[in-house]
């Protein structure tokens, strides 16, 4: 689960927030908890980058806002070389209750030539395993690579770059994260016990500090608990096409680790009610 998280200011008016242009977008948008710096790239977009060690822990980045309903995406770059038992997340999230909600986009440390593993997830009123995890099909570390959540009242969307890569439809008779406003988060912290191989290689510390870069974030998403103003309609009605649905396929048939839908030992008394629908 995608952890580090301290809730941040909830607004509750109703308004549209798009930040994608912000010099400073860090402290405009955001608090920041551990190790966390703000500086700038050769083209002079803002850069914030998270650390991990072994004396003082991780970080992340807190959205100020709350919403409900948005599409939010940001440009990553990952750790270089080994990077096992590390996660690194940009997620959404109600709180920390037992009833929360969350979205979660968290890459998965890796040894050194290994694939780094895209965990997908969905939280509603505290039931979560629904992960599908993929194996990303290009370095991470070797440049920015954009990581988008579109989350509307009848679905949501994962995408990497210009691929959309799940889908997670919502049923009215299954739980969905529909009521409560989220705020957004970026983290990196210690996964040993659960994130590279399920825990069998922990971070090795003498490879450390562990550094990932993030610019450019974007969000288009509706502030506090209302509806969202009529003129989302990008997003708010988001489904996805054809083609989206084949980069999907694609997805699934050539770098999908794991599917809880496949998953008996998980669910010995039956999948949940999704698994049969999609």
């Amino acid at each position: 689960m995608a952890r580090w998280s301290h809730l941040a200011s909830f607004a509750v008016a109703l308004a549209l927030v798009q930040s994608a242009a912000s010099e400073h977008w860090l402290n405009d948008y955001f608090t920041t908890d551990g190790n966390v710096r703000a500086g700038y790239d050769a083209s002079g977009q803002e850069v914030a980058t998270v650390s991990l060690n072994q004396q003082t822990g991780g970080g992340g980045f807190n959205s100020k806002k709350k919403f409900l309903f948005g599409e939010f995406s940001i440009r990553i770059k990952l750790i270089p070389g080994n990077s096992a038992g590390t996660v690194s997340c940009f997620y959404l999230s109600s709180g920390d209750d037992q009833y929360r909600d969350e979205i979660d986009m968290e890459f998965m440390g890796n040894s050194s030539g290994q694939p780094v593993v895209l965990n997908t997830n969905v939280w509603a009123n505290g039931d979560g395993k629904k992960e599908h995890q993929f194996d990303l099909w290009f370095d991470p570390s070797a440049d920015y690579h954009t990581y988008t959540i579109i989350w509307n009242p009848e679905n949501i969307i994962f995408k990497v770059d210009n691929d959309v890569i799940r889908s997670f439809k919502r049923y009215a008779d299954l739980p969905y994260p529909n009521s409560k406003p989220m705020t957004v988060h970026a983290t990196l912290w210690d996964g040993s016990y659960w994130a590279t191989e399920k825990g069998a290689i922990p971070i090795n510390w003498s490879q450390g500090p562990f550094t990932v870069s993030y610019r450019d974030y974007f969000a288009n998403a509706c502030v506090g608990g209302r509806k969202c103003p009529a003129h989302s309609g990008k997003w708010i009605n988001k489904q996805p096409s054809k083609a989206e649905w084949g980069t999907i396929a694609w997805a699934e048939k050539n770098y999908m680790r794991y599917d809880y839908c496949q998953d008996g030992y998980r669910f010995p008394q039956g999948f949940p009610g999704e698994c049969s629908r999609n």
